[in-house]
């Protein structure tokens, strides 16, 4: 008889591309997002929480880099009823700007005009995961629906640098850069022969224009990582990166790739001064002269807040890859350098996005239904907070109360619901309490600032023993003898006093 096999155990582990996130993380992710809330929350927007499953006909394809229908997202078919009939195309939302719309519109009657919203939560891409990249990732969103004017996209603007300050990236370390995907379609027109006047070549180039365009705008929106020239080599021959692969370029003559280019490098040494440059190079087309306008406008409005070019910039490289961006786009960069895996220095990049989207809720709708909103991305700026020093300290674990008595539980359960109702964070250590130095150990592990210990003898004297885990650590790193003996990290305390000990020992009293 053949011998029948065990089933074979799954692999524990997150699948590619994904990851676990514990205790001190969550914590520090929680008071982030907490922070940033009460940002968009003194800017009058209001809490929303969307599904995580849209359908895939509502969310639409507006990912970058993506050419089949439903790559870039994780999607499935449902079954349909009645048997064989096709299902709805089902997925995880990929951002949370296309379930607003589909709110916007679903809603539209009962929202107020305009609709002030911020959203946050996980959002899933199906790509290649490498370094730091994963996909699923948290994002916090802030959208203003209903409102043309590009007063609605200053105020967004203004808020995120007032964000970014208030989770603790100093005045000097970002900036928040800007444009308009308007003046960006005059930059093509000009490029590809469609000036006024130029009839016969404008006709063959809108439908050669449409057919390239998103390849040029990906080229351009690589300008912060390769430079000039890998611009230009993307947008004529192609480029060959440094690990071999080959990026087909765009075919674009070296006389059009150099007016790309120096409409990329336009920025002057105001924002005033850019605007003007951007004029100069735009000309007589008139949608990028609309766009400038729209530039100019939203510059003077930031200033007269004064949000000046320390913190807010006009900046013609400016693309954002995301296909529903209709007019300005911003992204906020952070300036200071990092040293990557390999030890180079580079600057950290890129944090939050975003800019005007008045064609996404009309999909739903057909009507015209302008919104501008950006996007933070929450993970990315946990890193960059840790990699500048500025991430705060690890919040501090639950008080841990060991336990010297098994009989005495009752006891040790009681001083930690003293602790819990004086709102100071405790637990009874719950494992086997036989080796003493284990419970220690794991007090240390949960990151705890204090132990309490009271055995037979501290219950009949009614005291009991409190561990200064914090101070222990300290005065272990680096205090001398003398110190040990005038600053003792163990104190005995009446067992009526515990609450108010260790509110000193927190800081709290």
């Amino acid at each position: 008889m053949a011998k029948v096999k065990a089933p074979r155990r799954p692999r524990a582990e997150t699948p590619k591309g994904f990851r676990d996130y514990f205790g001190p993380e969550v914590s520090r992710r929680k008071a982030m997002l907490d922070t940033i809330a009460g940002v968009y929350h003194r800017y009058g927007f209001d809490p929303l929480e969307t599904s995580a499953v849209e359908t895939v006909d509502a969310l639409g394809k507006f990912l970058p880099d993506v050419d089949r229908p439903n790559a870039g997202v994780f999607a499935w078919q449902e079954d349909a009823e009645p048997e064989g009939a096709a299902g709805d195309w089902l997925a995880l939302r990929y951002d949370l700007t296309a379930p607003l719309a589909r709110v916007a519109a679903q809603y539209r009657n009962d929202l107020p005009t305009p609709y002030r919203r911020y959203a946050m939560g996980p959002v899933w891409r199906n790509e290649k995961p490498g370094p730091g990249r994963f996909r699923q990732f948290y994002q916090c969103d802030a959208d203003t629906v209903g409102a043309g004017s590009v007063a609605a996209d200053a105020e967004i603007c203004a808020m995120l640098a007032d964000t970014l300050e208030a989770v603790g990236i100093r005045r000097g370390d970002y900036v928040v850069r800007v444009n308009n995907r308007k003046v960006l379609e005059g930059l093509f027109d000009r490029v590809l022969g469609c000036d006024e006047g130029n009839e016969s070549a404008q006709m063959g180039a809108v439908c050669d224009r449409e057919h390239r365009k998103d390849d040029i705008f990906r080229s351009i929106d690589k300008f912060d990582k390769v430079g000039a020239q890998g611009v230009r080599d993307l947008l004529t021959k192609g480029r060959m990166d440094q690990s071999g692969d080959f990026t087909k370029g765009c075919g674009l003559t070296d006389e059009q790739a150099g007016m790309v280019v120096g409409f990329l490098e336009a920025r002057g040494p105001s924002n005033g001064a850019t605007i003007q440059e951007l004029r100069n190079l735009i000309g007589n087309i008139p949608k990028g002269g609309e766009g400038i306008g729209e530039l100019d406008e939203i510059a003077k409005l930031l200033a007269a807040q004064g949000y000046h070019e320390d913190r807010i910039v006009i900046d013609p490289s400016v693309v954002r890859g995301l296909g529903y961006y209709t007019g300005p786009v911003f992204e906020a960069e952070l300036t200071f350098e990092i040293t990557d895996e390999k030890g180079r220095k580079r600057q950290f990049g890129s944090v939050a996005g975003g800019g005007r989207y008045d064609d996404l809720v009309k999909r739903f709708t057909g009507q015209l239904m302008p919104a501008t909103g950006v996007s933070i991305g929450v993970d990315r700026l946990l890193a960059a907070l840790d990699a500048r020093g500025g991430a705060g300290k690890r919040p501090d674990g639950p008080v841990v109360v060991t336990v010297m008595d098994r009989d005495r539980m009752a006891d040790y359960q009681a001083m930690a619901g003293d602790l819990r109702r004086a709102g100071i964070r405790a637990e009874v250590y719950l494992g086997n309490p036989k080796n003493f130095g284990n419970q220690l150990k794991y007090a240390d592990r949960r990151g705890s600032p204090a132990a309490i210990i009271q055995g037979m003898d501290e219950a009949a004297r009614g005291v009991v023993q409190i561990k200064d885990l914090i101070l222990g650590a300290r005065i272990a790193a680096d205090a001398s003898h003398e110190e040990w003996k005038a600053q003792p990290a163990q104190t005995e305390v009446p067992r009526a006093d515990l609450v108010a000990a260790l509110r000193r020992i927190l800081g709290q009293g």
